[in-house]
């Protein structure tokens, strides 16, 4: 990257940067002419030169210059006017000057903050475009909290900057040079006063600076490091509460924030301090001008508007020099920050922009054996992983890499991948350095999948699909304002040296797949998820997750028929009693006391879980129905007795997970409630206490709990509030809930929820994985298998993917690097995660997936049991770096080697 920030702005903004100095040079003489106004205002008509005689004129707006060699030269003689209306046609001219100045910084501010944030955006896409452009041993060396902060805080400065870097000095320096020309026109001796303390400032305050750029790198240092650090936290929370070691992070983060605390507190003190001697030397000027002027005008060597008038331009000297010189210490700041940046981002073996080149066009499949040639590889400790070995694999051949504890496979397969890098040889595909193909051939041809998986927060569609976005290849038609838009996106993009790639065009290659397009993608989509045995699991999240109108609108629609067909296969087969329904003017005696009385899915947070009992509106409704005290006193007895039978079990006891209306936490909490409520009349116990109690008896199933608390009088009473909720429902609050009715889908609820439209019962222990079993079974008969799979799809897989399980994510994986039938597949110990058995089972399904449709792919596959290597064409065996062995799983179980022992 360029060095120095001046020169990297000139490179990318020249042309831009002149037209606003021009711009600037122009505003200079409406500004001069906004000095000299006041002087002829208060010398004309205030004070009445030229207006002594009664009823006596002046011109105005008489223009004459004096020509070299032709004499004075009247161009318009101007208006006539007398005292009263020069004073206001003056007066207007000068709020004309008002105006005009305006007008100039308003446009000059606005360029130069477009100017400012192009650049930024330049930048930032600079930084993260040499990001992926590093080499792969770098990643191993910096944290990507660190990365993150510098492009996202540390470069941020730089683009209020970027607008100033030429256009300040130019604009400042203008109008102070301008204010000291018009002071020294008027009174030399005036002038030479404002020179000196301004000639003070100049010299004074930056050296007085430097200290702050100091103080302010070390700032920035500390602050990046405190990033890096709370980004490691994060990562390693776990490990964090594994060992107990939350208090030392705690106390290594204080010390840290104590010295950003003082690094900072000095920069204030030394920064008011240079702003107290600046504002002094500012405000000393008007008190030399008061004292020296005011002689002056006595003494009648200096008129009053002549006084006024420099007293006028002097207010305007300080603004400009104060900000000139806080622009050059902004300038050694900047310049600081960038050289900082730029030394993180310089990196030696960056990868050459050609290779990661945008290419539209699919490549020719690579039909050239994938070879290691002398290949050795280290580790950052200098511990070699690979010493000089050379193999070849050829196409369509199926090779498990097996190795010793100290071997070498894992480094040979993530040289493959192009992951880690020689430190001699190299691998090539045929006469080429796989080093030097373009992504657009190894990241379409090639795919590779370990056990150390990352996956980005999005769906799981998303990240099942990422290995086939390499381009955009579907344009999405714009028109009326989105066309606008896009254009000006565009023409932005441009302007800031950024690509204009549209992201919301289609990304992804449907023919890598094997698809035609959205509409049969589907297929193979379902296929690898078959092979590495993930439907299931993403059924059963789909089936947890509510699904969104706009895209699922055929399952919403079928909705009523599929609990229909459920409630068919119960009776068929004799299971009717696993599912009580939900009936609108029935009390379900399987559901909560919470549930029978909303009736309904809560869409918002007005009514959902412990925020209902403290409705104002519900509250109102239990008061009508005289159930407010009835389910107060049932909630007391909940409480007494959750806490008699509880109270005194470790909080890891297998009861509690049957105690819904109360965890083991907060059973201290209701007992010293339980304590201050007793005895005390339903009247006096405030209304955030009783909404507790309540909520109590919302969570209580009879058949679950069995407290004997809920009567066929009650239930009725509940139904009729049910009733009388929804009868006189506020407007507020007719978003809050969706109520169930057996002829819809219930937007706000689970997909099972709306298939069961009813509760499972509490009499039946294995009742939730039969009905679930059947459910999929109903989903294949009426064809809607694939819709309930994409509802899975959309579930958002959270953070680095951690809101699935390891062997999940695995899995997702390797579907990823088989959905885009590569020319090699390379999988580095990609299902360590599981038990030995599903590992075989995927091994075989991913085997025999590859080779699907006559597609025959080379598959590298290390193996973290031996005997998986039974299942492939050749058998290549590491130990401490070196190829030991090489042949057929039947060659070299008929030899003596390493890998007859590995078995053994």
């Amino acid at each position: 990257m360029e060095p120095s920030l001046a020169r990297y702005i000139w490179t990318h903004t020249k042309k831009q940067q002149l037209w606003i100095l021009m711009i600037v040079l122009l505003s200079m003489i409406p500004y001069f002419m906004s000095f000299d106004l006041p002087k002829l205002i208060v010398n004309g008509p205030i004070q009445g030169r030229g207006f002594e005689q009664p009823g006596a004129t002046q011109a105005f707006m008489r223009l004459h210059y004096n020509l070299p060699f032709i004499g004075d030269v009247l161009f318009f003689s101007g208006f006539q006017l007398d005292r009263t209306a020069t004073l206001f046609a003056l007066s207007v001219v000068f709020l004309l000057l008002v105006v005009i100045n305006g007008l100039f910084k308003l446009y000059i501010n606005t360029y130069k903050g477009r100017l400012g944030e192009r650049m930024l955006r330049r930048i930032r896409f600079d930084l993260v475009d040499r990001v992926l452009r590093f080499p792969p041993v770098y990643f191993k060396r910096v944290k990507s909290a660190e990365v993150a902060t510098m492009v996202k805080d540390e470069v941020e400065p730089l683009g209020g900057f970027i607008g100033d870097a030429f256009l300040q000095p130019v604009l400042l320096g203008g109008q102070a040079l301008t204010a000291m020309l018009f002071i020294l026109v008027q009174n030399v001796w005036l002038g030479m006063v404002a020179a000196v303390i301004v000639a003070i400032q100049i010299v004074l305050i930056p050296r007085m600076r430097r200290r702050l750029i100091v103080l302010g790198r070390q700032r920035q240092l500390t602050a990046r490091a405190l990033s890096g650090r709370v980004g490691e936290i994060v990562d390693g929370i776990g490990a964090v509460h594994v060992h107990d070691t939350s208090n030392y992070e705690r106390a290594d983060i204080a010390a840290r924030l104590g010295l950003i605390f003082k690094i900072r507190f000095d920069l204030y003190q030394w920064k008011f301090m240079v702003k107290f001697l600046n504002n002094f030397l500012a405000q000393i000027t008007p008190f030399l001008f008061y004292m020296i002027g005011g002689y002056l005008v006595i003494q009648g060597r200096l008129d009053v508007g002549q006084l006024v008038a420099v007293i006028g331009a002097y207010k305007d000297l300080p603004g400009p020099m104060k900000e000139l010189i806080d622009w050059d210490q902004d300038r050694q700041d900047v310049q600081v920050k960038y050289q900082q940046v730029v030394e993180q981002f310089t990196v030696e073996g960056l990868i050459a922009p050609r290779i990661g080149a945008l290419t539209i066009d699919d490549p020719d499949p690579m039909t050239s054996p994938l070879s290691a040639i002398s290949l050795s590889m280290a580790d950052d400790g200098g511990a070699m992983l690979l010493n000089r070995i050379s193999l070849q694999v050829k196409p369509g051949e199926t090779v498990a890499l097996v190795s010793t504890a100290t071997g070498g496979a894992e480094a040979l397969a993530e040289a493959f991948a192009r992951l880690n890098w020689p430190d001699s040889g190299r691998v090539t595909s045929g006469a080429d350095d796989l080093l030097e193909l373009p992504e657009a051939v190894t990241g379409r041809r090639m795919s590779y999948a370990s056990s150390d998986v990352f996956l980005f927060q999005a769906s799981l569609r998303d990240n099942l699909l990422y290995g086939l976005k390499h381009a955009p290849l579907t344009s999405v038609p714009y028109d009326g304002a989105a066309a606008d838009q896009r254009r000006w996106n565009v023409d932005e993009a441009r302007r800031s040296g950024n690509p204009d790639l549209d992201i919301h065009s289609d990304w992804i290659d449907y023919a890598s797949a094997g698809a035609t397009g959205p509409h049969d993608l589907f297929e193979p989509v379902r296929r690898v998820l078959d092979a590495v045995v993930l439907s299931r699991d993403i059924l059963d999240l789909g089936l947890r997750s509510s699904a969104d109108l706009t895209r699922h609108t055929e399952l919403a629609r079928r909705i009523v028929e599929l609990r229909v067909a459920l409630r068919t296969r119960l009776e068929h087969e004799g299971l009717s009693g696993l599912v009580v329904p939900f009936e609108p003017g029935a009390y379900n005696k399987e559901a909560t006391i919470g549930q029978n009385l909303l009736f309904g899915a809560a869409a918002g947070s007005e009514l959902a879980d412990r925020a209902l009992a403290a409705n104002p509106y519900f509250a109102s409704v239990l008061r009508q129905a005289g159930l407010d005290r009835t389910l107060y006193e049932m909630g007391m007895e909940i409480a007494e007795q959750a806490i008699e039978l509880f109270a005194d079990l470790p909080p890891d006891h297998q009861f509690f997970q049957q105690l819904a209306f109360m965890s083991a936490e907060e059973i201290p909490a209701y007992e010293t409630l339980l304590q201050r409520l007793k005895n005390r009349p339903y009247e006096a116990v405030s209304e955030n206490d009783r909404a507790m109690i309540v909520t109590l008896s919302f969570a209580y199933i009879e058949p679950r709990h069995r407290f004997g608390l809920l009567s066929d009088e009650l239930m009725s009473k509940i139904v009729a509030a049910r009733n009388r909720f929804y009868e006189n429902l506020p407007p507020e609050l007719q978003n809050a809930v969706e109520r169930y009715d057996p002829a819809k889908y219930i937007a706000a609820a689970t997909v099972m929820d709306n298939v069961l439209f009813g509760r499972v019962g509490n009499n039946h222990p294995d009742a939730p994985d039969r009905i679930r079993s059947i459910v999929y079974d109903i989903l294949d008969e009426l064809g809607l298998y694939a819709d309930l799979l994409n509802v899975g799809l959309d579930f958002n897989v959270g953070s680095g993917g951690r809101r699935l399980t390891g062997g999940q994510r695995q899995k997702l994986d390797v579907a990823r690097a088989l959905l885009k039938r590569p020319d090699f597949l390379i999988l580095n110990r990609p299902l360590s995660a599981l038990d030995q058995r599903m590992q075989d089972k995927v091994l075989r399904n991913v085997l025999e997936e590859a080779r699907r449709d006559g597609h025959s792919p080379a598959i590298v596959w290390v193996v973290t049991n031996p005997a998986m290597a039974m299942m492939f064409d050749r058998v290549i065996v590491f130990d401490s770096g070196q190829l030991v062995e090489d042949g057929t799983h039947e060659t070299l179980l008929a030899g003596n080697g390493i890998f007859k022992e590995l078995l053994s």
